[in-house]
């Protein structure tokens, strides 16, 4: 599932294509995704001019002229691909079948923005721009870990009563939206923390180091494009390279790189493998 990194890699690719630009005409060649897409979605986008793109958590935002925003979610393997007016040709390192091309953009300038989605675990919806961070895909969402919001008191007053292991605490996206389970892995072994402690154990000093952990890992990431993991690509095509910076994350049984002597190990949490090093990670 894309992070944060690679759902703000996917919108920084969008917004030259988008942003400011109109959509033409829409297709829409299913009538749903993970879930039903809403009612007369293609003739509420065809015509309409986006006036901006932004990100909530994984989620892509699209704002309309009309009052209305286009919540896209890229899902397991959702890819935005781009046919741009001026090459003909699709930005794209591997051939992706047109056959998966589920909502095909039409922008006025000729350029074609495909939501391509083999396995269709994505989604798209319309809402109010208004009334956006209430729909039920937002509404519970905790700050952005990029944002002003969040801060050292903010995180040491939200796991304070956590009686959950640190891991599970901050994949919770009521707590920290966007985080995942790759970034929490590197995060919590750039501060030394065991993916196995509880949260409400953990001083506040601990805690507070989690903070800019969490915006270094995240920052360092979006620069390389994200972590390019079976489905995920740049809009350009282009796989994103951070995983070759992974301290922790898949790399069971191999060595730790700070040379202290232990390998990774990897254990399941609430379903999902947390890679550590139990030597570093106390």
């Amino acid at each position: 599932m894309p992070e944060l990194p690679e759902v703000e890699t996917v919108k920084r690719g969008l917004q030259p294509v988008m942003e400011g630009r109109v959509i033409a005409r829409a297709d829409v060649h299913r009538p749903d995704l993970r879930w039903p897409f809403p009612t007369n979605m293609a003739e509420r986008l065809s015509g309409r001019a986006v006036k901006m793109l932004r990100r909530r958590s994984k989620y892509i935002l699209a704002d309309l002229d009309n009052g209305e925003t286009l919540i896209i979610h890229l899902g397991m393997s959702g890819r935005m691909q781009i046919d741009l007016a001026d090459t003909a040709e699709f930005h794209q390192a591997a051939p992706i079948l047109k056959k998966h091309d589920h909502v095909v953009l039409h922008m006025q300038d000729g350029t074609r923005i495909a939501f391509n989605d083999a396995r269709r675990f994505g989604a798209m919806d319309l809402t109010d721009t208004a009334s956006v961070e209430r729909h039920w895909l937002i509404d519970k969402l905790g700050p952005e870990p990029l944002g002003n919001e969040f801060d050292e008191t903010y995180l040491i007053g939200a796991l304070k009563k956590k009686g959950s292991p640190i891991k599970t605490a901050l994949l919770d996206q009521r707590i920290i939206a966007g985080l995942g389970n790759i970034y929490v892995c590197e995060v919590l072994f750039r501060t030394g923390i065991s993916p196995k402690r509880k949260a409400s154990n953990l001083s506040a000093a601990r805690v507070a180091s989690l903070v800019p952990a969490i915006r270094e890992v995240l920052t360092e990431a979006i620069e390389s494009g994200g972590s390019s993991l079976r489905d995920h690509r740049q809009t350009n095509g282009e796989l994103g390279y951070f995983q070759h910076n992974f301290a922790v994350y898949d790399r069971e049984g191999q060595p730790c790189t700070t040379g202290c002597g232990s390998k990774i190990f990897r254990v399941v949490q609430s379903g999902r493998s947390s890679f550590y090093c139990p030597k570093c990670q106390r």
